[in-house]
């Protein structure tokens, strides 16, 4: 579904990313893990749009999408979940979902998938009224990635859902992206949290100083003795 090859990303003149190469088949959820500042996020943001890659193909669904804008590879069915939310602390949790669906114009079906979200998230029904600022971390993160599917992706893209939340909420989060899964949406998942992401993660690409240096099924890379040694202490 989506094929990376040889993503070449800079900023201003210094080299973020260098021949990254990534698969992410239909169904699956893929994980990029790696310490901060190795490339995880600005992977992330070219494969969305965000980022110009200066060399590389990025392509999705058997079309190369590098020269796509960023608001139009939502409508191809790429949906992003960026670090630290980034939701509309100031609109209730009704209305942040409903701008997730500013792509769409079948007012039926976005209230279709708006009854989906809160079936899903139920804590968000519950708070539908509510301002969204005035929610947790983690209920936030949830709104956050209900907000991403609301643009009805066939992949979305989350980038540190683990990010700022208390420990208690970060299985439930890592719950919810399986669950997402398996109602038929593919994931590529950013995470520093290499034991979270990789024990649900089916694969999994571990990237350093912009290079992938390692890649294999998830559970085989979270049982490999030299992810323990320099990302998990060992253990």
């Amino acid at each position: 579904m989506l094929k990376i090859r040889n993503l070449r990303v800079s900023y201003d003149g210094v080299l973020a990313l260098s021949k990254v190469d990534i698969d992410v088949k239909p169904g699956q959820i893929v994980a990029l893990v790696g310490g901060n500042g190795n490339g995880k996020s600005t992977t992330l943001r070219a494969v969305a749009g965000l980022n110009r890659a200066d060399a590389g193909t990025v392509a999705f669904d058997g079309k190369e999408i590098q020269q796509i804008p960023a608001h139009d590879r939502v409508g191809l069915g790429l949906s992003l979940v960026p670090e630290g939310r980034r939701i509309f602390a100031r609109l209730t949790v009704q209305r942040n979902l409903e701008l997730g669906a500013y792509t769409r114009h079948d007012a039926a079906e976005v209230q279709q998938s708006l009854e989906e979200m809160y079936d899903i998230f139920p804590i968000l029904k519950d708070r539908r009224t509510q301002l969204a600022g005035t929610m947790s971390g983690g209920e936030q993160q949830m709104l956050a990635i209900a907000r991403g599917l609301m643009a009805k992706p066939k992949m979305l893209l989350l980038d540190e859902p683990s990010w700022g939340i208390a420990p208690k909420f970060v299985t439930k989060v890592m719950d919810t992206i399986q669950e997402v899964n398996q109602r038929g949406v593919s994931i590529l998942l950013v995470e520093q949290n290499l034991h979270k992401a990789l024990a649900i993660a089916h694969y999994g690409y571990v990237i350093q100083t912009g290079r992938i240096v390692m890649q294999g099924q998830g559970q085989e890379l979270l049982h490999n003795d030299d992810i323990k040694k320099a990302y998990l202490g060992g253990l």
